[in-house]
């Protein structure tokens, strides 16, 4: 049984059907990857893993324990973080403030006005900081304010964010979207770094290749709203179904 186990899921928008009786099961401590052409129901599984969305059908266990139902904030509390396709942090706060904000959230579990305040006055939390910021290779950036990051140091930050939290299971989606080729690769390593250093299970969503095959150790894919295959990359890289359903041109380029 794997840390993530997805049973019999399906959910609809009206008269389309976006996911169709999906099976999925995630190893404890491995990386992998869900990928598929558009509109093959990425995104609508992996809003129904952090309770965005409530399947019509099926269930979803995280460690045996159902996350149907369950508030996002509750999700994540449980040990899933979710790192979105869009960097979301605080632009108008220094890298240091918003690497306090969830080292804050995770003692406290709560966050008023004045926290921001009170966390500047904290030791514990100051250090918990610094301590992650030298991780993510940030610690020289720690006055800048997110704004100005570029996409690769934006990226680098939200996932030290949610590294923050101690989960057990980080889901990325897209986490390369729009970087150029340097930032893609410096993503790379860092999550190499991460799932070297750490008891962790990465899930990834992404369309670039090339990230795909150097991280995943299982791949499966999906195509109107169902698994079409999962495999290694090895078997996947050359499954005739695969290629006409998704990789095409993009694998023989």
């Amino acid at each position: 049984m794997g840390i993530l186990e997805v049973k019999n899921v399906g959910k609809r928008f009206g008269g389309l059907q976006a996911l169709g009786d999906v099976n999925l099961s995630i190893a404890e401590n491995s990386v992998h990857a869900i990928i598929g052409p558009n509109g093959a129901g990425k995104s609508t599984l992996l809003n129904c893993l952090v309770g965005k969305l409530i399947p019509d059908t099926g269930s979803v266990l995280f460690d045996g324990q159902s996350v149907l139902g369950r508030k996002p904030y509750e999700i994540n509390q449980m040990g899933i973080s979710r790192v979105f396709q869009t960097p979301e942090i605080f632009g108008d706060l220094t890298v240091m403030e918003n690497m306090m904000i969830p080292c804050f959230a995770k003692r406290d579990g709560s966050f008023g006005l004045n926290a921001l305040t009170n966390m500047l006055d904290d030791r514990d939390i100051v250090e918990r900081a610094e301590h992650m910021l030298e991780e993510m290779n940030m610690s020289d950036k720690r006055h800048m304010h997110s704004a100005s990051l570029s996409r690769g140091d934006k990226r680098r930050l939200e996932i030290g964010m949610c590294l923050s939290q101690e989960p057990r299971l980080l889901l990325l989606d897209e986490p390369t979207a729009g970087m150029a080729r340097a930032d893609t690769n410096n993503t790379i390593d860092l999550l190499k770094q991460i799932k070297d250093e750490r008891d962790i299970t990465i899930a990834i969503i992404e369309h670039d290749m090339h990230v795909v095959f150097s991280l995943a150790e299982r791949i499966t894919v999906l195509a109107q709203g169902t698994p079409l295959v999962e495999d290694t990359p090895d078997k996947i890289k050359g499954h005739p179904k695969v290629r006409e359903a998704y990789l095409g041109e993009t694998q023989a380029a």
